[in-house]
């Protein structure tokens, strides 16, 4: 199926997940609605970004299921899905090629204006302009040749740039300073 473009809730209902013998999550039930901003808090291990890959299908649950306005997410078609999500991890992922190239994989579908602007709303346009090439500068392999917090400001522009209208922010500011 689709995903329901005009979504008003996510459900997760009676949802339970375990690595191997250990269980991780029981009897999750949260309903989200559509504009509400929702935080999860807690030990490292918790669960928290367990319930975060459970929704974009990284895992599926032991037992019980999510919703989308009804939808059991099994039913959805994965690529749409994940179309209709943008994550922005701790753990970074960023392409050996040029800043501006990195925040475009967001959504390759888009033209390249608007870059500059996510990259605004992420604070990432000071320090990127202040590179030898701006938008032109490369990243280098797994983005070794920035900062932690650079990287991260990257990704989240990257997924403001995805438009997508599910965003989901899994510890991405672990590496910034107070400013950003």
């Amino acid at each position: 199926k689709p995903f329901p473009r005009d979504w008003k809730k996510i459900e997760y209902r009676n949802v339970w997940f375990a690595y191997g013998p250990v269980q991780i999550l029981k009897n999750i039930n949260l309903t989200i609605t559509r504009g509400e901003q929702i935080a999860f808090v807690g030990e490292s291990g918790s669960g928290k970004s367990t319930l975060v890959n459970l929704l974009e299908r990284f895992f599926e649950p032991t037992m019980g299921e999510i919703l989308i306005d009804g939808i059991n997410i099994n039913e959805i078609d994965l690529k749409a899905l994940r179309k209709n999500i943008a994550l922005v991890s701790q753990d970074v992922f960023l392409f050996s090629d040029t800043i501006e190239n990195n925040i475009w994989m967001g959504n390759q579908d888009k033209p390249k204006t608007g870059i500059e602007s996510v990259a605004r709303s992420a604070n990432a346009n000071g320090f990127i302009e202040g590179t030898p090439k701006g938008y032109n500068s490369l990243v280098g392999d797994r983005g070794n040749l920035l900062s932690g917090g650079e990287k991260q400001r990257i990704s989240i522009a990257r997924a403001l740039f995805k438009d997508a209208p599910l965003l989901i922010l899994d510890e991405a500011t672990s590496a910034l300073d107070s400013s950003s």
